[in-house]
């Protein structure tokens, strides 16, 4: 069953694309429609990519493995920090600091360097310094604290990365590109969708779009970490479901296929219309 509906997405907003003029080539399979020289985005093609990303994440998670998520873009900042909080994980939402990945060990050596300060604040040596002294280090705590302090708890580079709007922040895509890290992204139809792994075609502008797609994505993460909790990450049970599910007598299972092909077409057909529907709809308010 899928994780989102079409609806929601349609809801929220996720079908807006940026104008004509400024998509990228590489997005022309996630495009629906162009409308008043606005793309928008394939919604069918965006809930089986919700979908997959969802699945991959949670495997990660089950895993016990750290996933970053990266979103510096003002409508995107609160909402990824609360979400990433919410299921234990690294983010940054301030500018990202150059080598975070490819110089890895430095990072860590700053984030160490913060620690000191803090120790050095409760063993009382902060007491034997000068106003001045006291007033540089506390100035260069708060300066590490706002774009380290949420990376405090990553002792080692992520299995993965999660990124919104990666034309903002190639330099983190381009990091994980030659560490190959994953990386997952909701990808905008002026973006280049080539260095990513998991690319979830959205409106990565709006921020009910981007808290949606966040939840499903931080939803599966929480999956896993329950899963593997409970089940001491085996993951054996699950498979024999699956397969149970698979086996079906091959008549029955060609009968079953194209039944559901028909309805399905209907369904698309419907959706699809919904679409031009709600976009023609949107556009005609905009211009009132």
């Amino acid at each position: 069953m899928s994780r989102v509906s079409f609806e929601q997405l349609l809801e929220a907003g996720v079908h807006f694309g940026h104008l004509k003029r400024k998509w990228n080539p590489g997005m022309a399979p996630y495009i629906f429609m162009e409308r008043n020289g606005i793309h928008i985005i394939d919604l069918h093609k965006t809930v089986a990519k919700v979908d997959e990303a969802a699945g991959a994440v949670k495997n990660l998670a089950r895993m016990g493995r750290k996933i970053l998520f990266v979103a510096t873009k003002k409508q995107a900042k609160q909402i990824v920090a609360d979400k990433a909080i919410s299921v234990g994980m690294p983010y940054v939402i301030e500018r990202w600091p150059g080598g975070m990945l490819t110089n890895f060990p430095t990072i860590r050596k700053a984030v160490k360097k913060m620690s000191n300060i803090d120790k050095m604040s409760k063993d009382g040596t902060f007491d034997n310094l000068s106003k001045r002294e006291k007033l540089q280090i506390t100035r260069q705590r708060a300066k590490l604290e706002k774009t380290l302090g949420s990376i405090v708890d990553m002792s080692r580079p992520p299995a993965a990365l999660f990124v919104i709007d990666v034309l903002k922040e190639h330099i983190a895509v381009s990091e994980a590109n030659k560490l190959g890290i994953p990386v997952f992204a909701m990808v905008d139809t002026n973006s280049d969708p080539s260095g990513i792994d998991f690319v979830i075609p959205a409106n990565d502008d709006a921020s009910k779009s981007i808290e949606l797609i966040l939840g499903i994505i931080c939803e599966a993460i929480q999956e896993g970490i329950l899963e593997a909790k409970a089940a001491g990450k085996d993951s054996r049970e699950e498979s024999e479901e699956e397969e149970s599910e698979e086996t079906q007598t091959p008549g029955r299972e060609r009968r079953t296929r194209s039944a559901a092909k028909k309805r399905g077409t209907r369904e698309e057909d419907a959706l699809n219309a919904a679409v031009i529907s709600k976009v023609a709809k949107d556009l005609e308010e905009d211009n009132e």
